[in-house]
């Protein structure tokens, strides 16, 4: 089995904050790591000033290990790496694009790297080109997601690499946390349930939405273009959906009809007409409270689990 992700981040948990556009600022990040994890900041629609900002505040609020997320679509993601090599955070997390070629300037500034992967075939060469780990979600997350589960994941990357594999994708309490490591995880990431933290800057009006939710309250959206996105029904995603499934709408129409709706909801409260990314674990979302209880009671609730795992048998 390969080694802990608290091996290679310095972290105490095995836990890691998914990077949410408009959402992971320093404050939310230093949370994290603060409490044991590992924090992201996330770049998604940000300038180069504000990631290097955001860098530097998060020292300024924590000693403890912290990453960046970079969106390899972003117009600007030249200039962002820059500025990530130039600040030298403990780590980075690569999406949305080719992560190979940024990584031996990421070594050469003494960053991890840690890419996330959709499938086996890209797992295999992320570890061939010298990936410190990966994060492999399932399409039980929020936000942007494949087509493979969490537990098709689990069952497939795990055995056919070496390095450490982050799993993410509907984890959301102790169990899931268990379940992941008792796959051969190597720690899990966590999105969704820490817009519930109280030093999660996400609008109060969608920390509300995401308390009343139900398990069946999550849809996806843009299937049909290859950008599927997961949140929480409401007028615009059923709206969204209803117009993608008529035929009626071109892919350059619903792109623009999304376009925006993600800070909408997150930033301006818009729980109507806004996006309100998020993934399919929502009944373990019940109140609003400290990150640092969040991540403690979910390090409780996976050690009882673990100890009970030990007296089945099969």
């Amino acid at each position: 089995m390969a080694k802990s992700i608290c091996d290679v981040l310095g972290i105490k948990y095995p836990i890691i904050q998914g990077a949410m556009a408009w959402i992971s600022d320093a404050g939310m990040v230093a949370a994290v790591s603060n409490a044991g994890g590992a924090g992201i900041i996330s770049c998604g629609g940000r300038t180069t000033e504000y990631v290097r900002e955001e860098i530097r505040r998060c020292r300024s609020l924590t000693d403890k290990p912290f990453g960046v997320n970079v969106m390899l679509m972003a117009p600007n993601k030249e200039e962002i790496v820059k500025v990530i090599c130039e600040e030298k955070p403990a780590f980075v997390t690569l999406g949305a694009g080719n992560p190979v070629p940024y990584i031996e300037a990421f070594h050469a500034a003494g960053i991890k790297v840690i890419p996330v992967v959709p499938n086996v075939k890209l797992a295999k060469r992320l570890q061939d080109n010298h990936a410190d780990a990966i994060v492999v979600e399932g399409m039980e997350a929020g936000g942007h997601i494949g087509v493979l589960t969490t537990m098709a994941l689990m069952t497939q990357v795990i055995p056919e690499v070496e390095i450490p594999v982050v799993m993410a994708g509907g984890i959301a309490d102790g169990r899931g946390i268990a379940a992941a490591m008792l796959m051969g995880a190597a720690g899990v990431q966590i999105g969704t349930r820490f817009l519930l933290a109280e030093e999660c800057p996400v609008h109060d009006n969608m920390k509300q939405k995401l308390i009343e939710a139900v398990d069946t309250d999550t849809i996806v959206t843009g299937q049909t273009i290859k950008s599927a996105v997961r949140g929480i029904k409401n007028k615009f995603s059923l709206e969204y959906q209803e117009l993608e499934f008529s035929g009626k709408a071109d892919k350059e129409t619903l792109l623009k009809m999304a376009t925006g709706t993600n800070k909408l909801a997150a930033v301006d409260g818009d729980t109507e007409n806004g996006m309100m990314q998020a993934g399919q674990s929502l009944l373990p979302l019940k109140k609003i409270e400290p990150m640092a209880d969040i991540i403690e009671s979910l390090v409780k609730e996976a050690r009882e689990t673990l100890a009970q795992a030990a007296s089945i048998r099969i």
